[in-house]
């Protein structure tokens, strides 16, 4: 018989058990293996070169956190039985599964109106006709169905296992230690309280510095100029392979990444055979393209994929001030002077727009604080070290990205 109770040790946490069987089949699935070749954190390793982390450790993290946490919520006396504990596993293992190669860019690029959860969501329904009810709590769980919310609010909260994971795990990778928090201690001070995820009131400055080192994160990494710049050049580059495709001009690609060049794929266009092409696709795909989009004979896909290939990444100017979007037309003129290029191929050289960073909003969903008397305070309340203003405060930035041979 093979043993399927695998312990695998994992960089973050030392050794993790595979909780059973079943979990381990999902595990060995072809849609959860290509997550193996996804990484998490996309070009952000032009940036952290040790951030080549992927999708696959993510999940694998989470679901260990998940289990961690109902444990402790068990222990503590709050019911939670074995089938809505695997329930709650099977959701997070697989709340990823949507995602595709560096998937913010191509939901801006080759794929339309359509977000990873949905994805995730379709290939969870297409894993309950092959396996049945077992997966039924899961997906009632992930869609915040089940009548138990707390276990929605672990799988996606303003504290859930996916944002403690990737927190520390992202900051393990890319070396910045404003990411690392208390996980073992908010893990062990979770409760439920009125049927909502909580906190017990001693776990309160873990909390704190959870929501300071996502902020901190998100402006140190996941919202970094260069990494802004690179994913902007990215998604141009796709955009442009795109346009050529459509119009009927040879784009190399593989088979997977040639379907979506060549057709134009929105969400209600998602049919069973569009999803079994996007699992074909994988971080390999993109990078094949783009290393052999450098000598395509359009200047544009050329220049672009050369960029991204050695690095020559666009110049990002970042401000709070919205005047600075008032140089795009500028900027245009330039780049076509500088590469000799028509105005509408100059665009593709230019990017703009406006990144915002909020890092807890009470207005979407509250964290609790479980106080002594078993009454309950939003964090904001609770808090005597971070006032309303400051957690739920949205900095807002406007960036204009454009090639370095351009001189404002």
């Amino acid at each position: 018989m093979l043993n399927k109770r695998k312990i695998l040790n994992d960089p973050v946490y030392g050794f993790i058990t595979i909780p059973d069987e079943f979990i381990y089949d999902l595990i060995n699935q072809p849609l959860f293996q290509r997550l193996n070749r996804i990484r998490q954190l996309g070009l952000t390793y032009l940036v952290y070169p040790g951030a080549h982390h992927t999708r696959f450790h993510h999940a694998l993290g989470a679901m260990h956190l998940m289990d961690e946490a109902i444990s402790v919520l068990q222990q503590k006396g709050f019911e939670v039985t074995e089938a809505e504990k695997q329930g709650a596993l099977i959701a997070i293992l697989l709340h990823d599964v949507g995602h595709g190669p560096f998937s913010h860019a191509l939901e801006h690029s080759i794929i339309h109106g359509v977000h990873h959860e949905d994805l995730s969501l379709r290939f969870m329904t297409i894993l309950h006709s092959q396996y049945g009810s077992v997966m039924d709590i899961a997906i009632s769980v992930f869609q915040n169905t089940y009548h138990k919310k707390f276990l929605h609010q672990l799988v996606s909260g303003q504290l859930d296992v996916d944002r403690l994971d990737y927190l520390m795990r992202d900051s393990f990778y890319t070396g910045v230690s404003e990411g690392i928090i208390g996980t073992e201690r908010i893990l062990k001070m979770m409760c439920v309280n009125s049927g909502d995820l909580a906190v017990e009131e001693k776990g309160i400055y873990s909390i704190e510095k959870f929501i300071i080192a996502r902020r901190l994160m998100y402006w140190q990494v996941y919202l970094h100029k260069t990494v802004v710049s690179g994913e902007a050049m990215l998604i141009n580059t796709l955009k442009r392979a795109h346009e050529l495709a459509l119009n009927g001009e040879e784009v190399f690609a593989s088979p997977a990444l040639s379907f979506f060049l060549k057709n134009t794929v929105k969400g209600e266009e998602l049919t069973d055979e569009v999803m079994q092409k996007f699992l074909l696709l994988d971080d390999s795909d993109i990078l094949t393209a783009v290393k052999v989009w450098q000598q395509h004979k359009d200047i544009v896909l050329s220049r672009l994929s050369a960029g991204l290939i050695n690095r020559k990444l666009f110049r990002t100017w970042l401000s709070s001030d919205k005047e600075i979007l008032k140089e795009k037309e500028h900027v245009l003129n330039q780049i076509k002077k500088e590469y000799g290029v028509s105005l509408e191929e100059a665009g593709y050289f230019l990017a703009s727009g406006r990144i915002e960073n909020n890092t807890y909003n009470p207005d979407l969903e509250k964290i609790w604080i479980s106080m002594k008397d078993n009454s309950r305070k939003n964090i904001t309340e609770a808090s005597d070290q971070l006032d309303h203003h400051t957690l739920s405060k949205i900095t807002k930035k406007y960036y204009l990205s454009y090639p370095k041979a351009v001189h404002l």
